[in-house]
């Protein structure tokens, strides 16, 4: 069918004011890593509850992907994402106001809810006015954005913070909020949904989407890898590089720079140069199958250097992740155009609802560990090896493919000899009080491979 396609000045102009939109979901994404220091003094928060704040994003986000999809369909982005941006107004006034968790998790919640349409509107937008070729660069450039507002959540933010305070810092963003949806409204075109549906013969239902068989391939991508990233990037590798790494929280935010910065930049390069050897449905999935694996060989890497992985580690797992962008607008790709609001919030909905459950239960796993007495830096470490053992498992699902399934059996033998590893030196740390993450660069961890063993030097 013939699409209405937009000419380039249009589509320019579309793509900056949604792009707006999504730096500042991104920035409320993460910002909590940056924050989490002063939320953690002020409120006396566990790390449980500190993963619980932080995954209630997620949670909000996750909980209106379905009917998003009907109404990004029928509606069209520019009502949907300008209504939704509303609701984050409203998260971001009572966030500001928070005097306890319960008022902190409920207004995160509901930020994650109002801007659970900054991504999926517009990817929405350019299945239609967008031409095939374009869509994956357009995702990915909107991918950089996104790492641009994490950017903006690191530094800048640690650096506002002893002036104006966190509380500030988000009554301001609800005034940026506020002109971001002046533009939609004045910039983005109307929906001419009745169009789109006299000119699609696909079959716009919901369990079209979920019966689709690259789609149930995804399902566990989506939720472990691209969940798991999630959880990572957007809280857990600030306290990390805190607790584990020994870094200060000024040292914290400079890593978190890192880190975002080498996304923004990968992402960009990515946008640039993934049209030329990814046009189809099938080429996505022929790099997914090569490149999926590898951050794996990484979070492995990072597990057995413990204390010794720092920002530096993070950002080469966040760069080696990139494959999985490839997965959004090849879902969208895959559908009619009368369903690609649906299946586009139907993978998102999978990914928020792992990045919920892996960024909480990250918390309560190192709760737990720290009340069984080991060191918080091996009930990190332990989480990170059960983490990358459900990534393994994932890739396995998400591809058929002889090189994955040999690829996980090594991957599988390697987790479970950094695990027990772990548990070994875990009792070592207990017996060595003088051991803490300030001052792990005093002492040494020797691991051997075949009969792991801890030392204190």
């Amino acid at each position: 069918m013939n699409k209405p396609v937009l000419a380039k000045s249009k589509a320019i102009t579309i793509f900056l004011v949604f792009a707006l939109g999504y730096f500042i979901s991104n920035l409320l994404r993460a910002i909590t890593a940056t924050i989490s220091p002063e939320l953690v003094t002020e409120f006396n928060l566990t790390a449980g509850e500190l993963g619980l704040l932080g995954g209630g994003y997620f949670l909000g986000f996750a909980s209106v992907q379905i009917p998003l999809g009907y109404l990004l369909d029928s509606k069209g982005p520019k009502k949907i994402v300008s209504y939704f941006l509303s609701l984050t107004i409203i998260g971001l006034i009572l966030f500001a106001s928070a005097q306890n968790l319960t008022m902190l998790l409920v207004s995160r919640i509901l930020i994650g809810v109002g801007v659970g349409a900054c991504l999926m509107g517009p990817l929405t937008a350019y299945r239609i006015w967008y031409q095939d070729q374009t869509q994956q660069r357009a995702n990915s450039w909107m991918l950089m954005v996104g790492a641009i507002g994490m950017l903006s959540s690191s530094l800048p933010v640690q650096y506002f913070l002893p002036i104006i305070g966190w509380r500030d810092i988000f009554m301001y963003l609800a005034v940026l909020t506020f002109l971001s949806i002046v533009l939609i409204i004045i910039f983005i075109p109307k929906w001419d949904s009745d169009r789109i549906t006299s000119e699609d013969s696909g079959d716009s239902k919901l369990s079209t989407v979920w019966k689709n068989p690259l789609f149930k391939s995804l399902v566990p991508m989506g939720f472990f890898n691209y969940g798991g990233l999630f959880a990572i990037q957007t809280l857990w590798a600030g306290p990390w590089m805190v607790r584990v790494s020994g870094y200060t929280p000024e040292e914290s935010a400079q890593g978190l720079f890192l880190i975002y910065f080498c996304m923004l930049f990968s992402f960009l390069s990515w946008g640039y140069f993934v049209p030329r050897f990814s046009k189809s449905v099938s080429d996505a999935v022929k790099l997914l199958r090569f490149g999926a694996p590898i951050n794996l060989i990484v979070l492995s890497i990072i597990i057995y250097l413990g204390p010794n992985a720092g920002a530096i580690h993070w950002a080469i797992f966040i760069v080696s992740s990139i494959f999985l962008s490839l997965t959004q607008p090849a879902v969208g790709m895959a559908f009619s155009l009368s369903n690609a609001g649906k299946a586009l919030t139907s993978f998102n909905l999978l990914i928020f609802i792992g990045a919920f459950s892996l960024q909480w239960i990250i918390g309560l796993i190192i709760d737990l560990g720290i009340g069984l007495n080991f060191s918080e830096i091996n009930s990190d470490a332990v989480f990170l090896n059960t983490s990358d053992q459900s990534l393994v498992l994932s890739s396995r699902a998400s591809s058929g493919s002889p090189y994955i399934k040999r690829f996980s059996r090594r991957a599988v033998l390697m987790v479970i000899s950094d695990f027990a590893s772990l548990r070994l030196s875990s009792t070592f740390l207990t017996e060595c009080p003088t051991f803490s993450p300030r001052s792990h660069k005093r002492y040494k961890i020797l691991s051997i491979t075949v009969s792991p063993q801890a030392v204190c030097l």
